[in-house]
């Protein structure tokens, strides 16, 4: 069944069908909420949170890319998390004594440890900068350049023009570069500045 006709049946109330849906786009949409939140269980609940909010609106959709919509959605159950998170602040006793950018799954056997180190480092100078662009320009960082929307899905998941889309890219790309460079020992030789 193609995904118009599973949101069709979807709409109808049926469960199996909204099901199928989530299992297409749950990675995509657990990917946004964790770069927004840079916490697993955050990310978690945010989704859930995000398909609970979609199967509620279903009847609402209008078309175009389920997607975009679902991504606006998740954005906003991320926001949320965040708002909340700054009026009552705390501290998990679990990522005091655990690190979280520690995973033994994620390293590759061919990498060295010290390449691994440099990725772990890499990784963290880009969510650095991430973390410093205004939040429309990260949103729209994250999912053109990292999950890899189109410009008008961007568009649609964000709820603004295409020509603000490209801007804030602009923006966002060029404030992520100088952030970057920063740090030119982390970047691979061919992005390094000239005379480095």
């Amino acid at each position: 069944m193609d995904e118009h006709a599973l949101i069709a049946a979807a709409r109808r109330g049926d469960a199996q069908a909204f099901n199928k849906l989530i299992l297409q786009h749950q990675t995509l949409v657990y990917n946004v909420a964790y770069r927004v939140l840079h916490d697993s269980d955050a990310a978690a609940d945010a989704t859930q949170d995000a398909f609970i909010s979609a199967f509620r609106a279903l009847r609402g959709f209008r078309g175009g890319s389920f997607k975009a919509w679902l991504l606006r959605i998740v954005t906003n159950a991320g926001y949320d998390q965040l708002r909340a998170a700054k009026r009552r602040p705390s501290t998990s006793l679990d990522d005091m004594l655990v690190d979280p950018d520690h995973s033994a799954t994620l390293m590759d056997e061919a990498e060295s440890p010290e390449e691994y180190a440099v990725r772990q480092d890499l990784s963290r100078a880009i969510q650095h900068g991430l973390d410093g662009l205004p939040p429309d320009q990260k949103m729209t960082v994250i999912l053109s350049d990292i999950q890899g929307l189109s410009y008008e899905e961007v568009a649609e998941a964000t709820g603004v023009s295409l020509g603000t889309v490209k801007s804030r890219l602009s923006r966002g790309r060029a404030r992520l570069r100088d952030s970057m460079q920063q740090q030119p020992e982390l970047l691979p030789r061919r992005y390094r500045p000239v005379g480095r």
